[in-house]
Protein backbone atom coordinates (compact mmCIF):
# COMPACT_ATOMS: atom_id res chain seq x y z
CA UNK A 1 0.00 0.00 0.00
CA UNK A 2 1.59 3.34 -1.26
CA UNK A 3 0.06 5.60 1.21
CA UNK A 4 2.03 8.78 -0.02
CA UNK A 5 0.42 8.50 -3.35
CA UNK A 6 -3.13 8.15 -1.62
CA UNK A 7 -1.99 12.02 0.78
CA UNK A 8 -1.54 13.67 -2.22
CA UNK A 9 -4.90 13.15 -3.28
CA UNK A 10 -6.55 14.55 -0.23
CA UNK A 11 -7.00 18.08 0.83
CA UNK A 12 -4.19 19.43 3.59
CA UNK A 13 -5.26 19.20 7.14
CA UNK A 14 -6.80 22.17 8.81
CA UNK A 15 -4.75 22.39 12.32
CA UNK A 16 -7.91 23.50 14.08
CA UNK A 17 -10.40 20.63 13.07
CA UNK A 18 -7.77 18.14 13.36
CA UNK A 19 -6.80 19.23 16.96
CA UNK A 20 -10.70 19.57 17.94
CA UNK A 21 -11.41 15.98 16.66
CA UNK A 22 -8.52 14.57 18.39
CA UNK A 23 -9.34 16.09 21.92
CA UNK A 24 -13.33 15.45 21.09
CA UNK A 25 -11.98 11.49 20.17
CA UNK A 26 -10.11 11.47 23.40
CA UNK A 27 -12.79 12.53 25.80
CA UNK A 28 -15.17 10.05 23.96
CA UNK A 29 -12.52 7.19 24.13
CA UNK A 30 -11.94 8.00 27.81
CA UNK A 31 -15.71 8.09 29.07
CA UNK A 32 -15.69 4.56 27.41
CA UNK A 33 -12.96 2.69 29.15
CA UNK A 34 -13.56 4.45 32.58
CA UNK A 35 -17.74 2.65 31.84
CA UNK A 36 -15.80 -0.45 31.12
CA UNK A 37 -13.72 -0.39 34.23
CA UNK A 38 -16.52 0.70 36.31
CA UNK A 39 -19.05 -1.96 35.05
CA UNK A 40 -16.23 -4.68 35.15
CA UNK A 41 -15.67 -3.80 38.54
CA UNK A 42 -19.27 -3.86 40.06
CA UNK A 43 -18.92 -7.62 37.86
CA UNK A 44 -16.12 -8.69 39.90
CA UNK A 45 -17.50 -7.79 43.01
CA UNK A 46 -21.45 -8.85 42.18
CA UNK A 47 -22.60 -4.70 42.97
CA UNK A 48 -26.23 -4.19 41.79
CA UNK A 49 -26.17 -7.60 39.95
CA UNK A 50 -23.49 -6.85 37.07
CA UNK A 51 -22.15 -9.47 35.41
CA UNK A 52 -19.14 -10.20 33.39
CA UNK A 53 -20.73 -11.06 30.36
CA UNK A 54 -21.35 -8.76 27.38
CA UNK A 55 -18.30 -6.66 29.44
CA UNK A 56 -17.54 -4.86 26.25
CA UNK A 57 -17.73 -1.80 24.23
CA UNK A 58 -21.34 -2.59 22.98
CA UNK A 59 -22.65 -3.47 26.45
CA UNK A 60 -21.45 -0.15 27.31
CA UNK A 61 -23.46 1.75 24.95
CA UNK A 62 -26.58 0.16 25.72
CA UNK A 63 -25.67 1.13 29.13
CA UNK A 64 -25.46 5.23 28.01
CA UNK A 65 -28.54 4.54 25.93
CA UNK A 66 -30.61 3.04 29.43
CA UNK A 67 -29.42 6.47 31.51
CA UNK A 68 -31.65 9.45 31.29
CA UNK A 69 -31.48 11.10 28.12
CA UNK A 70 -29.57 7.99 26.80
CA UNK A 71 -29.94 8.86 23.36
CA UNK A 72 -27.97 12.27 23.55
CA UNK A 73 -25.49 10.97 25.54
CA UNK A 74 -25.15 8.12 23.45
CA UNK A 75 -25.08 10.35 20.20
CA UNK A 76 -22.02 12.48 22.11
CA UNK A 77 -20.27 9.43 22.60
CA UNK A 78 -20.70 8.28 19.00
CA UNK A 79 -19.62 11.61 17.76
CA UNK A 80 -16.70 11.85 19.98
CA UNK A 81 -15.62 8.62 18.27
CA UNK A 82 -16.22 9.59 15.10
CA UNK A 83 -13.72 12.29 15.61
CA UNK A 84 -11.27 9.88 17.14
CA UNK A 85 -11.40 7.61 14.32
CA UNK A 86 -10.83 10.83 11.45
CA UNK A 87 -7.90 12.14 13.62
CA UNK A 88 -6.51 8.69 13.27
CA UNK A 89 -6.93 8.12 9.58
CA UNK A 90 -5.02 11.71 9.14
CA UNK A 91 -2.57 10.48 10.84
CA UNK A 92 -2.14 7.62 8.49
CA UNK A 93 -2.84 9.09 5.52
CA UNK A 94 -1.50 12.88 6.10
CA UNK A 95 1.43 11.41 8.40
CA UNK A 96 0.59 14.49 10.94
CA UNK A 97 3.43 12.55 12.87
CA UNK A 98 5.85 12.73 9.86
CA UNK A 99 6.73 8.69 10.60
CA UNK A 100 7.63 8.20 7.01
CA UNK A 101 7.82 5.70 4.11
CA UNK A 102 9.96 3.30 5.45
CA UNK A 103 9.17 0.10 6.70
CA UNK A 104 9.05 1.35 10.47
CA UNK A 105 6.76 4.09 9.45
CA UNK A 106 4.46 2.39 7.23
CA UNK A 107 3.79 -0.40 9.90
CA UNK A 108 3.25 2.75 12.08
CA UNK A 109 0.49 4.75 10.42
CA UNK A 110 -1.25 1.01 9.41
CA UNK A 111 -1.51 0.96 12.78
CA UNK A 112 -3.17 4.09 12.68
CA UNK A 113 -5.56 3.09 10.12
CA UNK A 114 -6.15 -0.13 11.81
CA UNK A 115 -7.32 2.12 14.66
CA UNK A 116 -9.35 4.52 13.06
CA UNK A 117 -11.61 1.54 11.14
CA UNK A 118 -11.81 -0.20 14.80
CA UNK A 119 -13.03 2.90 16.31
CA UNK A 120 -15.40 3.75 13.00
CA UNK A 121 -17.17 0.44 13.31
CA UNK A 122 -17.46 1.20 16.75
CA UNK A 123 -19.45 4.87 15.97
CA UNK A 124 -21.37 3.12 13.36
CA UNK A 125 -22.68 0.72 15.66
CA UNK A 126 -23.39 3.40 18.58
CA UNK A 127 -25.09 5.48 16.14
CA UNK A 128 -27.44 2.34 15.02
CA UNK A 129 -28.29 2.36 18.87
CA UNK A 130 -29.12 6.04 19.03
CA UNK A 131 -31.30 5.28 16.17
CA UNK A 132 -33.38 2.11 17.87
CA UNK A 133 -31.38 -0.81 16.84
CA UNK A 134 -30.37 -2.41 19.92
CA UNK A 135 -27.43 -3.93 18.27
CA UNK A 136 -26.19 -7.94 18.82
CA UNK A 137 -25.79 -9.04 21.85
CA UNK A 138 -21.53 -8.38 22.17
CA UNK A 139 -18.78 -8.34 20.09
CA UNK A 140 -17.71 -11.86 21.25
CA UNK A 141 -20.46 -12.92 18.89
CA UNK A 142 -19.30 -11.84 16.02
CA UNK A 143 -15.26 -12.78 16.93
CA UNK A 144 -16.80 -16.53 17.34
CA UNK A 145 -18.56 -16.29 14.09
CA UNK A 146 -15.30 -15.25 12.49
CA UNK A 147 -13.11 -17.86 14.27
CA UNK A 148 -15.46 -20.63 13.13
CA UNK A 149 -15.68 -19.51 9.30
CA UNK A 150 -11.89 -19.36 9.18
CA UNK A 151 -11.13 -23.06 10.34
CA UNK A 152 -13.42 -24.15 8.14
CA UNK A 153 -10.83 -23.15 5.72
CA UNK A 154 -7.61 -25.22 4.51
CA UNK A 155 -4.78 -24.01 7.63
CA UNK A 156 -7.51 -22.22 9.26
CA UNK A 157 -6.29 -23.46 12.62
CA UNK A 158 -3.02 -21.80 11.79
CA UNK A 159 -4.80 -18.89 10.23
CA UNK A 160 -6.56 -18.34 14.07
CA UNK A 161 -3.23 -19.20 15.93
CA UNK A 162 -1.57 -16.31 14.11
CA UNK A 163 -4.21 -13.34 14.91
CA UNK A 164 -4.41 -15.24 18.57
CA UNK A 165 -0.10 -14.27 18.36
CA UNK A 166 -0.63 -11.07 16.42
CA UNK A 167 -3.08 -9.54 19.18
CA UNK A 168 -0.79 -11.08 22.01
CA UNK A 169 1.80 -8.60 20.22
CA UNK A 170 -0.56 -5.76 20.45
CA UNK A 171 -0.96 -6.50 24.38
CA UNK A 172 3.08 -6.74 24.67
CA UNK A 173 3.39 -3.56 23.08
CA UNK A 174 0.58 -1.81 25.38
CA UNK A 175 3.32 -2.87 28.45
CA UNK A 176 6.32 -2.36 26.82
CA UNK A 177 4.56 1.31 25.98
CA UNK A 178 3.55 1.52 29.97
CA UNK A 179 6.80 0.43 31.10
CA UNK A 180 9.64 2.31 28.40
CA UNK A 181 7.44 5.62 29.34
CA UNK A 182 6.64 6.26 25.53
CA UNK A 183 2.98 6.65 26.34
CA UNK A 184 4.12 9.97 27.62
CA UNK A 185 6.09 10.73 24.49
CA UNK A 186 3.60 13.39 23.03
CA UNK A 187 2.18 14.41 26.70
CA UNK A 188 3.95 18.22 27.87
CA UNK A 189 3.67 16.53 31.84
CA UNK A 190 5.74 20.03 32.65
CA UNK A 191 2.18 21.47 32.16
CA UNK A 192 0.75 19.14 34.47
CA UNK A 193 0.69 21.08 38.02
CA UNK A 194 3.36 19.31 40.71
CA UNK A 195 0.61 17.88 43.04
CA UNK A 196 -1.02 15.92 40.49
CA UNK A 197 1.88 14.59 37.88
CA UNK A 198 2.67 11.66 40.03
CA UNK A 199 -0.23 10.12 40.23
CA UNK A 200 -1.36 11.06 36.75
CA UNK A 201 1.90 9.61 35.02
CA UNK A 202 1.16 6.27 37.50
CA UNK A 203 -2.18 6.09 36.63
CA UNK A 204 -1.61 6.18 32.19
CA UNK A 205 0.77 3.20 33.28
CA UNK A 206 -1.59 1.05 34.97
CA UNK A 207 -3.78 1.75 32.57
CA UNK A 208 -1.82 0.88 29.73
CA UNK A 209 -0.41 -2.34 31.50
CA UNK A 210 -4.32 -3.33 32.13
CA UNK A 211 -5.39 -2.83 28.61
CA UNK A 212 -1.98 -4.76 27.30
CA UNK A 213 -3.44 -7.91 29.58
CA UNK A 214 -6.69 -8.03 28.44
CA UNK A 215 -5.27 -7.66 25.04
CA UNK A 216 -2.99 -10.66 26.01
CA UNK A 217 -6.05 -12.68 27.40
CA UNK A 218 -8.22 -12.16 24.06
CA UNK A 219 -4.87 -13.44 21.89
CA UNK A 220 -4.88 -16.72 23.92
CA UNK A 221 -8.12 -17.37 23.74
CA UNK A 222 -7.81 -17.18 20.11
CA UNK A 223 -5.07 -19.33 20.43
CA UNK A 224 -7.25 -21.84 22.22
CA UNK A 225 -9.70 -21.90 19.66
CA UNK A 226 -7.10 -22.72 17.29
CA UNK A 227 -5.56 -25.65 19.24
CA UNK A 228 -9.02 -27.26 20.32
CA UNK A 229 -10.69 -26.04 17.03
CA UNK A 230 -13.44 -24.73 18.71
CA UNK A 231 -14.63 -21.02 17.57
CA UNK A 232 -16.52 -20.92 21.27
CA UNK A 233 -13.30 -20.69 23.08
CA UNK A 234 -12.75 -17.04 21.05
CA UNK A 235 -14.07 -13.79 22.21
CA UNK A 236 -13.44 -10.20 23.24
CA UNK A 237 -13.25 -8.11 26.58
CA UNK A 238 -16.01 -9.67 27.98
CA UNK A 239 -14.31 -13.32 27.13
CA UNK A 240 -11.09 -12.08 28.64
CA UNK A 241 -13.12 -11.11 31.92
CA UNK A 242 -14.97 -14.17 32.35
CA UNK A 243 -11.70 -15.96 32.11
CA UNK A 244 -10.09 -13.91 34.92
CA UNK A 245 -13.41 -14.43 36.65
CA UNK A 246 -12.86 -18.01 36.70
CA UNK A 247 -9.54 -18.21 38.10
CA UNK A 248 -7.73 -18.66 41.53
CA UNK A 249 -8.94 -14.95 43.30
CA UNK A 250 -10.91 -14.13 40.02
CA UNK A 251 -12.59 -11.32 41.48
CA UNK A 252 -9.42 -9.78 42.70
CA UNK A 253 -7.70 -10.20 39.51
CA UNK A 254 -10.89 -8.64 37.27
CA UNK A 255 -11.32 -5.88 39.73
CA UNK A 256 -7.65 -5.10 39.56
CA UNK A 257 -7.75 -4.60 35.77
CA UNK A 258 -11.25 -3.08 35.97
CA UNK A 259 -9.34 -0.45 38.09
CA UNK A 260 -6.34 -0.68 35.71
CA UNK A 261 -9.01 0.02 32.88
CA UNK A 262 -10.65 2.61 34.60
CA UNK A 263 -7.01 4.81 35.09
CA UNK A 264 -6.79 4.16 30.81
CA UNK A 265 -9.81 6.19 30.80
CA UNK A 266 -8.57 8.74 32.77
CA UNK A 267 -5.52 9.24 31.17
CA UNK A 268 -7.27 9.79 27.59
CA UNK A 269 -9.13 12.61 29.42
CA UNK A 270 -4.92 13.75 30.36
CA UNK A 271 -4.13 13.16 26.55
CA UNK A 272 -6.97 15.32 25.34
CA UNK A 273 -5.86 18.30 27.68
CA UNK A 274 -2.17 18.10 27.50
CA UNK A 275 -1.36 16.20 24.26
CA UNK A 276 0.88 18.09 21.53
CA UNK A 277 -1.25 17.32 18.47
CA UNK A 278 0.25 17.48 14.92
CA UNK A 279 -1.14 19.20 12.17
CA UNK A 280 1.08 19.42 9.73
CA UNK A 281 1.38 17.08 6.77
Amino acid sequence: MNLSSISSHLPSTQPQWVKRFAKFGLVAKGVVYCLVGILAFMAAFEIGGSSERNLNKQGVFRFILDQPFGQFLLALVAAGLVCYALWRLTQAFLDNEHKGTDAKGIGRRLGYAFSGLVYGFLAYGSFRMVLGSRGNQGGDNSRQTLVRELLEKPYGQWLVGLIGLSIIGIGLYQIYRATSGKYLKNVRTSSIKTELKEMIIRSGKIGYIARGIVWGLIGYLFIKAALESNAREAGGSSSAFAFLEKASYGSFLLGAVALGLFCYGIFMFVRARYEVINTNS
